[in-house]
């Protein structure tokens, strides 16, 4: 008589490995791990900065005007004075709230908009989403830009003006985002079945489709908050922007440009925040759409070197 072999029992079968944490993704990636720093260092300097510098970056000592980098005039004397005698440091530290307080707003007043508004089209589709991206199309017709130089030299150039500018302007970039994504998913199977059971059309998108969507749109608003910071700039390079006595990076490069010969360093250290801000979210925006895929999550454990390799793991066939 021969022995019954019995099934293993769910008890004895090992369990799953568990994906490894983010921030251990993240200390791998050394590359992302010093762009995360940067973009930290820039938040917690634009959030709490003011506090420490007072009001150092408009205190004015003609006395002091124009001094080179130094360690011989103190902590604010680090980076230099401006024409006025104004330290550059506390300078980038007060425009660093400035820039944030601009850029911040408008991104995430774009990608709400835009998010629920593609949402809503892509799944519903017809009439409602010919005329929703008939809208879009409209406001892509036209260069962002241009658009705010010319409301801005019409109203007042005011910091509310210019997040309400830039937001409308970049909804069309999520809106159709959300549109194409929820557009796929509307014909999957759990889309569906939600359907079947009888689930509202807003809940199917608010449990279903967005939490699918959501890594998508959040790296499209990592890269761009580095085109909003840019158009910041340029605006307020161009003197219709953040106006005197607030501050900007941008506003920083174009006071400094006249003295770039004599004294560079007015106008090429807020040049440096802004590319080092912008190519660190950059950066972290590419890990980031790794580190939110499932699919594509195991290439962040590999080495550096071995990321651009299309093999899949063998145990992620098994």
């Amino acid at each position: 008589m021969t022995d019954r072999i019995e099934p293993p029992s769910a008890a004895d079968t090992p369990p799953a490995p568990r994906p490894p944490r983010w921030w251990l993704l993240l200390g791998r990636d050394r590359l992302a791990a010093v762009a995360a720093a940067v973009l930290t260092l820039v938040v917690l300097v634009a959030l709490s900065g003011r506090l420490f510098i007072g009001d150092r970056a408009r205190r004015q000592d003609l006395r002091a005007s124009l001094r080179p980098p130094s360690l011989d005039h103190g902590v604010y004397g680090l980076l230099g004075t401006d024409v006025l005698g104004r330290s550059v440091l506390a300078r980038l530290v007060d425009a660093a709230g400035t820039t944030l307080s601009v850029a911040v707003p408008a991104v995430l007043c774009s990608l709400v908009i835009g998010s629920a508004l593609g949402l809503w089209a892509g799944y519903h589709g017809g009439v409602r989403e010919s005329v929703t991206m008939r809208v879009a199309d409209v406001i892509l017709s036209f260069p962002s830009l241009l658009i705010a130089v010319v409301v801005l030299y019409v109203f007042a150039p005011s910091a509310m003006n210019i997040v309400l500018i830039l937001a409308v302007t970049r909804v069309p970039v999520y809106l159709r985002t959300a549109r194409a994504e929820s557009a796929e998913l509307r014909s999957r199977l759990f889309v569906d079945a939600a359907r079947t059971f009888g689930t509202p059309s807003r809940k199917i998108i608010y449990w279903h489709v967005l939490p699918i969507v959501l890594p998508t749109l959040l790296t499209v608003a990592t890269l761009d908050f580095c085109f909003v910071m840019l158009t910041e700039s340029s605006l307020s390079f161009l003197g219709i922007g953040i106006q005197p006595p607030d501050v900007s990076w941008g506003l920083m490069v174009a006071q400094g440009r006249q003295y770039l010969g004599t004294a560079w360093w007015i106008a090429v250290l807020p040049g440096v925040a802004i590319v080092l801000t912008t190519v660190s979210a950059t950066v972290l925006a590419a890990w980031a759409r790794l580190a939110t895929d499932p699919a594509q999550r195991w290439r962040l454990t590999l080495p550096r070197k071995r990321r651009g390799a299309t093999a899949v793991p063998t145990e992620m066939i098994q």
